[in-house]
């Protein structure tokens, strides 16, 4: 990647502008092409676009977060503090203005000062931001805050300070202890105006919104809020490391997860539906039957922004899809999406390389950005990173105008345009106006069968957000209209208590439709319109074919996505929403039994204790005994509340299906009651129990099995470095991150380090004297051009930034021999390679056919895999001294 660097370097210097210029002038461009031609060629970008540069480390350095204004504005958030980092102090988020459109970067303004800015949203004068808080009187990481800045008088900075819409969205202790690599990240709007958001797996412990509101989420998910600071709910729970959200103009949302570093859970690609559960990490190895699983599983990476393309400037093969940044393999990927039931299937696709991308965003006008963080390591790093523009060849510039000063009829056509850009912004500019005159254009929009079916739903939802309880008659009347039936549901339903007596029938009637889309808007819906009396309907949902469970011991894939199971799913996660314990209860011994016991496993009520005992004391039926002897054990425990003093790490227990269990008020009736069958079990029946007691780890010693295991996870799980610096072979069992945190605090010998650059066979491709014969990268004055995470770094994951004349080559000859290695020496008649054995090869010009450059490096992962982190720390000490 150091070659794309390279050649930016020299361009960046054309762009740079005045800090807070008074008037918008276009930069000179002193005849220079802007356009990055050698660069695409080396990292063989799509020939459809032009890729330009826009803005280098000198303005935009670390980039960690990017959004672009409906009008073109680029917003950047400037994070020195990085991952892993903990000093205050180093970050701001910087708007970015093209005055004349034609990709140079022209005037600069650093909008806000603040710090780990992780996501942001522009909208009409304000900028939504999500960052970490830091104590004045510690220095220390407090939380992280969602806000909202204004600029009212358009000067490029914040009119004062911000107003704090959720307080405290992130875990502060850890945090502080460890940074904000697991914390809360990406923020966007969706068409329903709500901002959802992604939760990393730090999770986040008495979140406040601006209605007093407080929430608590063990683990990673996305939530939402309501741009006025309400509502705060959560939409998804189960994920991972998300770290930002794709939203389709039909509300569907995508995330690519980050990795798990070490644990084997892989980057996965997942299709969020409303309620979803999707399992990490208690659930989705061994309990798979009560999970969504992701559409896939694409192995290693680092999943970072994301973004739905629909513009209609952009190419057919590049429009439409879920576009999602992979900072772990420096990729931004295309997942081609088809419909399956009320999900897809999907298929990715290599789309632009691009060094270690951190997120993408795309205007009204078709203007694609994309944030570099270009080898800026895990603390951030003022010499890297950049920001570059991506537009399709054809592109032709049409402005976007200052939506304040549209009529209404003028924000209506916008609302029909074909950017997803213009009909949102668009219909949030329209929802501010009159009440009768914006009722009435968004109506029509919706109620008009000729518009296509994405206008039609930026009407509904932006009918629902200004709607009244009167306005209720006119969603009814479009129930029958299938084209639009899914969203009337979704309107009806999305913002809990809003409207009074919506009918249940609507809902109750889409539960059996031959959409599942249908089915599960209606089934979603009904658990949100608190009446319980709709858990007789939900009972009646079918259960589809059951997710496969991964082989036992294996790492993943985790389950492989059923749609049909869907539906279910959502079904009894309305039917816990309702906490509908008697519904349940009377259906345990009806046609409706497993969906019903399904949905007890989650209601530790003692009325569904009763239920399940008289039930199992009146029925002679075998089956439904063992199911409800199981859903009994499955009762006997249940999570303990979480009070953000624990973390379950980076290589957490995933046997499920508590993390840190507790015994509740109906534990001693639970546990004497399965004492009383087990004692008068056969020895075949005994031994059912002592399976149960393994898998939901009761701790009943009298069943055997496998004890309960208790998880120490009460106290900050901060590693005594000094205690295992010497363990030999930490480096190959520890994440990356873990390795980072330990190196920074173990200096390391120079001595050491010297004599391990030998015994680990680094000499075979690297020098350390320029006298000496040329091999790999020249390691002789790495300390200057690195920090000692990038060196890290590049050792342990070396394909995530290869250096330049590093990156694997196959050469084959005319006589059909092929040779394979890096290019250490190349003139106009001869190219010398040498493989990774350290063995060299002369090969003349005039005999080599074919010549092909891999993405891959020569340097094998997992060279330092034996070592402990004191010999590790060593090897860096030394590399760190060479200058």
């Amino acid at each position: 990647m150091k070659v794309g660097y390279v050649i930016l370097s020299a361009i960046w210097v054309l762009a740079s502008c005045t800090e807070k210029a008074p008037t918008c002038e276009p930069a000179e461009s002193a005849g220079v092409d802007i356009s990055l031609d050698s660069l695409s060629k080396a990292l063989n970008w799509p020939e459809e676009l032009r890729i330009t540069n826009f803005a280098g480390p000198d303005i935009t350095p670390s980039p960690a977060c990017l959004a672009v204004a409906a009008t073109g504005e680029v917003f950047v958030g400037v994070d020195m503090i990085g991952s892993l980092g903990k000093d205050p102090g180093k970050g701001r988020i910087v708007k970015l203005i093209d005055c004349n459109n034609d990709g140079i970067l022209d005037k600069q303004t650093t909008f806000a000062t603040l710090d780990n800015p992780r996501g942001l949203f522009p909208l009409g004068d304000r900028l939504f931001v999500l960052y970490t808080t830091f104590s004045e009187t510690t220095g220390q990481a407090s939380g992280m805050d969602l806000a909202v800045f204004n600029d009212e008088d358009r000067d490029g900075v914040a009119d004062g300070p911000s107003e704090v819409l959720i307080h405290n969205i992130s875990t502060s202790k850890f945090l502080r202890s460890r940074g904000t690599d697991h914390a809360t990240n990406g923020i966007r709007m969706g068409i329903d105006g709500w901002i959802y958001i992604a939760v990393g797996d730090f999770g986040f412990h008495n979140a406040v919104d601006r209605s007093g509101k407080e929430m608590t989420m063990l683990g990673g998910g996305v939530v939402r809020v309501r741009p006025d600071g309400t509502e705060m709910e959560v939409y998804t729970h189960g994920l991972r490391n998300i770290y930002d959200v794709a939203i389709d103009p039909y509300m569907n949302i995508y995330t690519r997860g980050n990795t798990n570093d070490g644990g084997g859970w892989n980057v996965r690609f997942t299709h969020h539906i409303q309620s979803g559960e999707y399992g990490y990490p208690v659930l989705f190895k061994h309990f798979t039957e009560e999970i969504l699983p992701a559409l896939v599983d694409v192995g290693g990476g680092s999943g970072t922004g994301a973004l739905f393309m629909d513009d209609p400037t952009w190419p057919t093969q590049y429009n439409r899809v879920p576009m999602m940044a992979d900072w772990g393999r420096s990729h931004l990927y295309i997942h081609r999406i088809t419909p399956d039931g009320a999900s897809f299937q999907q298929d990715q696709e290599d789309f632009i390389k691009f060094p270690q991308i951190t997120d993408l965003d795309v205007d009204a006008s078709g203007r694609m950005y994309m944030a570099a963080w270009d080898g800026a390591g895990y603390r951030g790093d003022s010499t890297k990173g950049f920001v570059v523009r991506v537009v399709p060849k054809s592109w032709e510039y049409t402005p976007f105008p200052d939506l304040k000063k549209l009529s209404i009829d003028g924000l209506t056509d916008y609302i029909k345009s074909g950017s997803a850009v213009a009909r949102l912004h668009a219909q949030q500019e329209l929802i501010t106006r009159p009440w009768e005159q914006a009722s009435k254009a968004l109506w029509e929009i919706a109620a008009d069968e000729a518009l296509p079916l994405h206008t039609r739903v930026a009407g509904i939802f932006g009918y629902a957000q200004i709607a009244t309880q009167n306005d209720i008659t006119n969603f009814l009347s479009l129930v029958s209209d299938n084209a639009v039936r899914e969203f009337v549901l979704r309107a009806l339903a999305d913002r809990k208590g809003r409207f009074k007596n919506v009918p249940l029938e609507p809902f109750i009637e889409g539960l059996t439709a031959t959409s599942e889309r249908v089915q599960v808007a209606a089934a979603a819906g009904l658990g949100r319109l608190n009446h319980p009396e709709a858990a007789e309907a939900l009972l009646k949902v079918k259960i589809g074919e059951p997710l496969e469970a991964p082989a036992k011991g294996t790492e993943g894939p985790h389950a492989t996505p059923k749609a049909t199971v869907i539906p279910a799913h959502v079904a009894v996660r309305s039917l816990v929403n309702l906490h509908a314990v008697d519904a349940c209860v009377r259906a345990i011994q009806g046609e409706n039994a497993e969906l019903a016991l399904w949905a007890l496993r989650y209601m530790h009520d003692p009325r569904a204790v009763t239920g399940l005992i008289t039930a199992y004391e009146s029925t002679n039926d075998k089956k439904l005994k063992t199911q409800i002897i199981t859903t009994l054990s499955r009762l006997y425990q249940k999570e303990a509340p979480y009070d953000g003093s624990w973390w379950w790490s980076t290589r957490p227990d995933t046997h499920g299906p508590y993390y840190k269990t507790i015994t509740w008020e109906a534990s001693e009736e639970i546990k004497d009651f399965l004492m009383k069958v087990w004692t008068g079990a056969t020895a075949a029946e005994k031994q059912f129990f002592a399976d149960l007691n393994g898998k939901f780890r009761m701790g009943i010693s009298a069943f055997g099995g496998e004890e309960k295991v208790e998880i120490a996870a009460t106290e900050e799980p901060k590693v005594n470095f000094e205690k295992i610096k010497n363990k030999q072979g930490q480096v190959g069992k520890s994440p990356i991150e873990d390795i980072i945190l330990a190196v920074n605090e173990i200096k390391g010998d120079a001595v050491l380090g010297e004599k391990l650059f030998t015994r680990q066979g680094c000499q075979a491709c690297h020098q350390l004297k320029a006298s000496e014969t040329m091999k790999g990268p020249f390691m002789g004055q790495i300390g200057s051009i690195m920090s000692r995470d990038q060196i890290a770094e590049s050792i342990l994951k070396p394909n995530a930034s290869i250096s330049q004349g590093f990156a694997s080559v196959n050469i084959t000859t005319k006589d059909n021999k092929v040779y394979s290695g890096f290019v250490s020496e190349e003139s106009a008649d001869k190219v010398v390679i040498r493989n990774i054995a350290g063995q060299v090869f002369t090969i003349k010009a005039e005999d080599i056919s074919e010549r092909k450059e891999l993405e891959t490096s020569m340097m094998p992962a997992g060279l330092v895999n034996s070592l402990s982190y004191h010999e590790f720390a060593s090897l860096l000490t030394f590399l760190s001294e060479q200058k």
